[in-house]
């Protein structure tokens, strides 16, 4: 009898009983997205350190795992939001932080507070373009054709592309002046600059785009070079790799506008 009947206030007010576990699959995304993170911290303490081979390649770790953070959720079925949030709050640590604390420690510091202007003017680009990218994940309409290109450089490209003066360094094996630190940090503000604009760039979303049978084997083939120069020339590799991207962006922003004056010719009513 002095149980609340199911419609009274006190029955409204209990506690509504959920599951206790969570399936694996959905834990699964979420730790890579953790390692990721303490890869790139890892990277910062490194590179404060002056061990800067190794921070360059946990702060590129971090960007291997976050490539494949959202692939292994599609795999298994464990896209969650909470993950999506924690992700983006991996990225300005991974791809914001890291990068630019790791450039200061290389060389910014060289030129004091302008080195550090410099960096903060980058983490706020990498901000503003993981910003931009969330909510235009919620664009209505958006047409099929767009997936195909980021507006702006993607948060792990443009760590890559920032970290372009230290593959310089390591290539020729010299000391960074005070003269190339100041450029270092202009460079920098560029690279913060491509991420926060509206330029198009190839997303590499169209992977799944079945491949003519003879082009399959020249394909393998030159992923099996390139690793192998990687392995064997790590930082002329990467020196080369940044120096293509850049080559790409004016190719991108051909291909987007060709692309858009096509659909917009065949949405004109006659």
């Amino acid at each position: 009898m002095n149980e609340p009947i199911p419609h009274s206030p006190e029955a409204s007010t209990r506690p509504v009983v959920t599951s206790s576990r969570i399936p694996f699959r959905q834990v699964l995304p979420n730790l890579v997205t953790i390692l990721s993170i303490c890869a790139g911290v890892t990277g910062i303490r490194f590179a404060f350190e002056g061990r800067f081979e190794l921070a360059v390649g946990l702060v590129l770790g971090a960007a291997f795992l976050d490539g494949i953070d959202g692939r292994i959720a599609r795999l298994v079925n464990g896209q969650s939001r909470f993950g999506a949030e924690m992700d983006s709050l991996a990225d300005i640590v991974n791809f914001g932080v890291a990068p630019a604390l790791l450039l200061y420690a290389y060389t910014l510091h060289d030129v004091g507070s302008i080195g550090w202007i410099a960096a903060l003017l980058y983490i706020s680009g990498c901000a503003l373009r993981l910003a931009r990218f969330n909510t235009m994940l919620d664009e209505p309409n958006r047409p099929a054709w767009k997936s195909a290109f980021f507006v702006g450089v993607p948060a792990p490209a443009g760590a890559g592309l920032a970290l372009f003066p230290v593959y310089l360094g390591f290539t020729s094996n010299v000391n960074v002046p005070d003269l190339t630190a100041f450029f270092a940090a202009v460079y920098l503000v560029a690279i913060g600059l491509l991420m926060a604009s509206r330029i198009p760039t190839y997303s590499g979303k169209t992977i799944g785009i079945p491949v003519r049978r003879d082009h399959v084997v020249p394909m393998i083939l030159f992923v099996v070079l390139y690793i192998g120069l990687l392995l064997s020339f790590f930082w002329e590799t990467l020196t080369v790799s940044a120096l293509a991207y850049f080559a790409s962006i004016p190719f991108a922003v051909r291909s987007y506008r060709k692309q858009a004056a096509k659909n917009a010719v065949a949405d004109t009513p006659v």
